[in-house]
């Protein structure tokens, strides 16, 4: 199968249709309908098909027994309303690039497998890159247990709904043993290709990141009735919180986001008792974030107390810089540079990924494909297919660099 054809046959799972965006959340209907379509494309090419403990699906070419194997692949699932791209294309150009070679008749000498990882995008509870977390061992089994959705179903719950055993969940180091390098594509977040006029660009590093609570507690109370003197308003003290985060961001020279929020009681008329707001913090380095995240702590807990509301903040994940193998990061500017004066771009990134989990345990790399807008986690989210095929041509040159005789 081509690029394109894969493309469309995979565009409209899990497309809502008043948004035009994605909700393949894990564990749900679409994300069921992704894994059939990734256990499909691999029964397609006579490749050996196994989803891991943690609901990790593995697509391998050769004896995963034999060790140094080349892996790549990405995530199928969505953000609320996502775009297309973003996870997908990892998945379908890795697919597309043992196709290609193939069709150079490349000799394998070392395993390689193809991986969709399990609910990397963190939508339907709360906390990103879960399959690969429980497999590197950076989230613990009871962790894992206590993850609930926005309906009260925890996350056993919800796997042993679509036919996973949960009881299985847990750290695979046999697994990741049996790796040499991890490839991941993925389509820019972000402008840096489209400014430089480059297709494709390496990735050095990602920026360290994490997500917290922020919990306003104030009084319920009538819309109507109630003196603004007599209010303790909890949605007076996030909004303020919400601005003060923008400022601390511009100062440093970082981004900070309050892109989700809950609201009880949620009536029109009604003064909320709790305003909940979840805020995204990333920066170029540790000392950077924390002074973001603790200039906006400090001014919510002042925001707080001028309007006599209590407030709870909660760190709910975190992950540091992750600096990408070096070895292998030049392995790749190398293979790619092969038979060009063109220097191959490597960049910086401010997004998670699997790779980023992975790397504390296995040399991991990507690949990066131009994005023309910088948009996504959006309906808006594009990259030109001439670019996704130049991707494909690349991850095709790295596993064959990686993998082949």
């Amino acid at each position: 199968m081509t690029f394109h054809s894969m493309w469309t046959e995979l565009l409209p799972v899990g497309r809502d249709s008043v948004s035009r965006g994605y909700r393949r959340f894990a564990w749900t209907p679409a994300d069921a309908e992704c894994r059939a379509w990734f256990e499909a494309q691999a029964a397609a090419r006579g490749l050996a098909h196994e989803v891991d403990r943690n609901g990790n699906q593995w697509a391998w070419l050769g004896d995963p027994a034999a060790g140094d194997a080349v892996v790549t692949g990405s995530h199928l699932d969505s953000v609320p309303d996502g775009g297309a791209f973003d996870g997908p294309l990892g998945v379908v150009s890795a697919f597309a690039a043992l196709d290609e070679l193939r069709a150079r008749n490349a000799q394998f000498d070392k395993p390689l497998a193809i991986v969709n990882f399990g609910d990397e995008e963190g939508a339907r509870f709360g906390l990103a890159c879960v399959g690969s977390r429980l497999t590197a061992g950076q989230l613990t089994v009871e962790q894992a247990h206590r993850l609930t959705d926005g309906d009260g179903i925890t996350l056993p719950q919800a796997m042993e709904a679509a036919g996973h055993d949960p009881d299985a969940l847990g750290p695979d180091p046999e697994r990741l043993a049996r790796i040499g390098a991890f490839v991941e594509l993925h389509v820019e977040q972000g402008r840096a290709l489209d400014l430089s006029g480059d297709r494709v660009g390496i990735a050095s590093a990602i920026w360290p990141h994490g997500r917290w609570r922020f919990d306003f507690r104030g009084e319920a109370n009538h819309a109507g009735t109630t003196r603004l003197a007599d209010r303790r308003d909890p949605m007076l003290s996030y909004a303020e919180t919400v601005i003060a985060a923008r400022r601390e961001a511009e100062l440093a020279g970082a981004v900070a986001t309050f892109g989700k929020i809950s609201v009880e009681p949620n009536g029109v008329n009604a003064i909320p008792s709790l305003v909940r707001g979840w805020l995204d913090s990333r920066a170029a380095d540790q000392a950077t974030l924390d002074t973001v995240v603790a200039g906006v702590e400090k001014e919510a807990r002042a925001y707080a107390e001028a309007h006599g509301v209590d407030l709870d903040v909660v760190r709910e994940s975190f992950t540091p810089v992750v600096e990408f193998d070096h070895a292998l990061r030049d392995e790749l500017a190398r293979i790619l540079g092969r038979d060009t004066d063109l220097k191959v771009p490597v960049l910086g990134t401010g997004a998670g990924h699997d790779a980023g989990i992975l790397s504390g345990r296995i040399p991991t790399a990507m690949l990066f494909v131009r994005n023309p807008t910088g948009v996504s986690h959006s309906p808006a989210e594009f990259a030109a297919e001439d670019d996704c095929v130049a991707g494909v041509h690349a991850l095709a040159d790295v596993l064959e660099g990686l993998a082949c005789r």
